[in-house]
């Protein structure tokens, strides 16, 4: 899926942080200060994303531990959803539990079927401050839970158990990035 960048963007294409950088695997802070730095944070998100041909992506992706995510993303239906949250708590996260194919920024070219939960809202800011609720299914909200839980310094490997879990870690280790937690 090709994505288009947003209109007047003037972000910076950041470098992708990777599978066994420290930033990636802790819980990240909550933003207290909203203001031009992090209205840039979120334009330099967008910029890296689209640079990376992503769906989402959380500011410990690009080295930065704070608490935000953007998206432009499909739901099953088609629907694009356009956005960010600062601050993001995942409120709701149910229906039935799909396993589908999931990849990831930072673990570039691998791939593994994934349980998520097929509805999620999640609760938040915008950069500006003001009040924001996501709700999503299908795909979008398969997005919302992966970027929820990188903020929480989780990556979708760590959502997967027996064989699931050892062939992306063996792949992981195989990868030309090479990085292993």
């Amino acid at each position: 899926m090709r994505h288009r960048p947003i209109p007047g963007s003037s972000g910076t294409v950041r470098a992708m942080t990777l599978l066994g950088e420290k930033v990636l695997h802790a819980p990240c802070e909550p933003v207290t200060e909203f203001g031009p730095e992090l209205a840039r944070l979120v334009e330099d998100l967008f910029a890296t994303m689209y640079a990376a041909e992503g769906v989402g992506l959380a500011a410990n992706q690009i080295g930065e531990g704070v608490r935000v995510f953007v998206y432009d993303c499909p739901d099953d239906e088609d629907v694009r959803h356009l956005g960010h949250v600062v601050n993001p708590r995942l409120v709701e996260a149910d229906g039935p539990a799909v396993r589908g194919p999931e990849g990831c920024l930072s673990l570039p070219g691998l791939e593994a079927g994934t349980p998520r939960f097929d509805h999620a809202v999640v609760e938040g800011f915008t950069a500006t401050g003001e009040p924001v609720t996501v709700s999503g299914t299908g795909f979008f909200a398969r997005c919302l839970q992966h970027e929820c839980d990188h903020l929480d310094g989780l990556v979708y490997t760590d959502r997967l158990t027996g064989w699931r879990k050892a062939k992306a870690q063996r792949d992981a280790r195989r990868a030309p990035w090479g990085r292993t937690s």
